[in-house]
Formats: structure tokens, C-alpha cells, sequence
């Protein structure tokens, strides 16, 4: 999927779309220096939250309601290798009270070392905000599993509200 695909049109000629995992670092840790961690947090799952509800309503696929195996062929081209390339969506699982998404190479865990604290923020939000609006239903999502702290995916559970 090219990037005119995601978005009207290309914002930069030259450079293309896309920006550096550094710089989206450096702005995520000027946010927790200016505003405070748990401040930051809320305000960057919110955008990312919004972010994925916006590529979601762009590509047409809003209250489509897929299976599960569709969503996540649809988030991972969105936001996967051909999309965004904020993460690779592996699969998507329900359970009684929501969803489980499995990710990896996300960019909020990567370049970080092993046994960090860190967790999904902006990807979480792009997570959740897709499902929302894809399934027309109201989730809260929390990390449950990290690729920094010996699990093989980043794990995000969204449950209902």
C-alpha cells in the first residue's frame, strides 16, 4: 500500500511521510519532561487513539464490524510494513470481556533494552481507536505482555466499557 493510499496526498516530496523512530522518541521523552509521565502517557494513547480511529474512517473500513482474521489483515497493512510502520498486527483474539491484539516491532518498544519499563503509549492508542471504530464499541486497552519482558509479542487487551 503506497502512502497516497493512507492519506490525499504526500506531505513532503523529498522525504516522504515518514519520520525517524528517534525523533518520535525525542519528542515522547519531552512530553513526559514537560508534562509528566503519567500526563504524557494519557495525552499520547489519546492522539494515537485518535490516529487510529482517523485511518480507520480513511480507509472506509468504520463500522465494518470484520472478523477478527480480517481486522487484522486491515490494521496490519495499515499500520504494518506496507502502511504506517508503527507495528505489525500478528493476530487478533476475543475473550469474554474484549479483544487481545498481538504486536511486535512496535515503535513505542523499539531501540529499548531488554527488562525497560516501558510501555505501549501512541501504538496502544492506534490499537484501540482502530478496533473502536472498525467494531463500533467502546474499549479500554492496557498492555499485558511486552517484547521487553520476555514475551514474543506486544500484547494489548481492550476491554469493553
Amino acid at each position: 500500500m503506497a502512502s497516497t493510499t493512507l492519506t490525499e496526498t504526500q506531505f513532503r516530496s523529498e522525504l516522504g511521510d515518514f519520520s525517524s523512530i528517534v525523533c518520535f522518541k525525542a519528542l515522547i521523552s519531552g512530553l513526559e519532561e514537560a508534562l509528566g509521565e503519567k500526563a504524557a502517557y494519557i495525552s499520547v494513547v489519546a492522539a494515537g487513539r485518535l490516529r487510529g480511529k482517523t485511518l480507520v474512517t480513511e480507509l472506509g473500513l468504520a463500522g465494518q464490524k470484520p472478523d477478527l482474521a480480517a481486522a487484522a489483515i486491515a490494521m496490519n497493512q495499515a499500520l504494518g510494513k506496507e502502511g504506517t510502520r508503527l507495528c505489525i498486527v500478528d493476530k487478533i483474539e476475543a475473550f469474554d470481556d474484549g479483544y487481545r491484539v498481538y504486536c511486535r516491532e512496535t515503535v513505542c518498544s523499539a531501540g529499548e533494552p531488554q527488562g525497560a519499563s516501558t510501555t505501549l503509549s501512541f501504538t496502544l492508542g492506534a490499537i484501540q481507536g482502530a478496533l473502536e471504530t472498525m467494531m463500533e464499541k467502546r474499549l479500554r486497552g492496557t498492555q499485558v505482555e511486552s517484547v521487553l519482558r520476555g514475551s514474543q509479542h506486544d500484547i494489548v487487551e481492550l476491554n469493553f466499557r
